[in-house]
């Protein structure tokens, strides 16, 4: 994978062009970067052209302007798109990953060729009181965060991974989220509810761990059945499910993909 920036921006992203296939895109959780997907690049590459961005204060993606704001990276995305001359692609987006992906999939519809979100929600027809739940939640969560990152980081760990290897893998990655980074997180809300409804002339996967917070598969049971679309509910894994069982997510994403 090559490590470039997206001139102008502060941007950096990962791309791999060998396979001449179509296109994979992958954007991960909040407070880790794009390193999160390494067992997926290593399954993936070759099989597909692969591309991963570090979202806006996250990883490398942390020299932003005053301007800059996490509203921006569907159009950064397509920036990219433009630059490798990328006509359309499947998208995997974990947890906060997958409101962006999704946030894509509603400005550049024909640049899609599916979806596949995970431990996410529709960010079209979402719950408000689902989330001002969460956001009390995530609220003392981020009180850890203001006196110590590696507190959070610790804490942080054991909701967003199941097992062992994937909360130390979690951890090692969350520890390098830099406090200023936080301010970036207050707009996602302006990408909640902003546009209509419509039937979606892609594919759409939506899954989460079995061990996930009881509401996220209350969530994703919802969102499946309202739109009829393809679920997986992942045996031994948490939230961030690609961590937790690389393998059996790999065989699942693959098997949607082709």
């Amino acid at each position: 994978m090559n490590e470039l920036y997206l001139e102008n921006t502060p941007i950096a992203y990962y791309i791999d062009d060998t396979a001449n296939k179509d296109w994979v895109v992958f954007l991960h959780a909040a407070f880790v970067d794009h390193r999160m997907f390494q067992k997926q690049f290593e399954h993936f590459v070759g099989k597909f052209n692969v591309l991963a961005v570090d979202i806006l204060g996250h990883g490398k993606s942390t020299k932003a302007g005053k301007s800059d704001s996490i509203e921006k990276m569907s159009f950064w995305i397509n920036q990219i798109f433009e630059k490798h001359n990328i006509k359309a692609a499947h998208f995997v987006g974990v947890s906060l990953g997958a409101v962006f992906i999704q946030d894509f999939a509603n400005r550049y519809e024909s640049k899609v060729l599916s979806l596949a979100c995970f431990g996410g929600y529709d960010i079209n027809n979402f719950d408000i009181r689902k989330q001002n739940f969460n956001s009390k939640k995530q609220m003392k969560m981020m009180i850890k965060a203001i006196f110590s990152i590696k507190w959070f980081a610790k804490a942080n760990k054991k909701i967003s991974a199941y097992t062992s290897e994937a909360q130390e893998e979690f951890y090692n990655l969350n520890i390098q989220f830099q406090k200023k980074s936080f301010k970036y997180l207050a707009k996602l809300k302006n990408l909640i509810n902003k546009f209509p409804n419509r039937q979606r002339q892609y594919k759409l996967l939506v899954g989460c761990g079995q061990y996930d917070l009881p509401m996220e598969i209350e969530i994703v049971n919802e969102w499946a059945e309202r739109e009829h679309c393809d679920k997986v509910i992942l045996q031994g894994a948490g939230h961030c499910v690609n961590m937790d069982k690389p393998k059996e997510f790999n065989f699942c994403l693959e098997n949607f993909l082709s």
